[in-house]
């Protein structure tokens, strides 16, 4: 399954510092992640976006600059198909940035898109009135009744005030339970440590978290 990233500063940093840590675990994740990857960062007092089907470990992530605001995403395709960039994530709109990592069976609702995690974007956003974080919590808890299984359902979406974490899952305990690090300045959350340092905290199984910006 896929590896996530988000990181959020009061002051600029290189993203290539940040990238190069995430493309290290996931280069070493028990599962691959080598199926492709993206990323969005706030540079210049706007979004940019970059997609490659390339491994992360393998593309150049010095071409990124700074930023003070980066989501990014390494994906392990689900039967290893798919495999397109265009099924790389974030996706995004024009008000939302949303990574997945997660596996379901048996998912009884109907919605547009290419690949599951697509799907439930795109789905959540049927109840956003507004609030998006109670439209997350609702579509999540519709998903959750409507499969037969739920191995993990892990988010990470964004607008442009807060980033808001969702995290479910029913196995793997080690290898689902996303990580926060943070201190005045920044805020971190990955689904792996990012370092050895010890002031990682576990994202708390079947939660929803709003973590608004510096």
């Amino acid at each position: 399954m896929c590896r996530l990233l988000y990181v959020n500063s009061k002051n600029k940093f290189p993203c290539a510092e940040y990238l190069k840590k995430f493309a290290e675990i996931s280069k070493n994740s028990k599962e691959f992640q080598g199926h492709g990857w993206g990323c969005v960062y706030f540079q210049n007092g706007k979004w940019k976006y970059y997609k490659n089907i390339k491994p992360i470990w393998e593309d150049d992530l010095l071409q990124f600059g700074d930023s003070n605001r980066l989501i990014a995403h390494a994906r392990s395709a689900f039967k290893d198909e798919g495999i397109v960039v265009e099924n790389n994530m974030p996706f995004y709109d024009d008000k939302y940035i949303f990574i997945f990592n997660g596996e379901l069976k048996g998912v009884k609702i109907k919605e547009e898109g290419k690949i599951g995690a697509e799907k439930i974007f795109n789905y959540i956003k049927r109840f956003d009135k507004g609030n998006i974080k109670a439209a997350l919590s609702k579509g999540t808890e519709i998903i959750k009744n409507k499969s037969n299984y739920i191995r993990a359902m892990n988010i990470i979406m964004t607008d442009e005030r807060s980033a808001y974490v969702y995290s479910h899952f029913n196995k793997d305990e080690d290898y689902f339970t996303m990580k926060l690090k943070k201190n005045d300045n920044m805020l971190i959350v990955c689904s792996e440590e990012l370092s050895n340092e010890n002031d990682w905290t576990p994202i708390q199984n079947n939660s929803l978290t709003e973590i608004p910006c510096f």
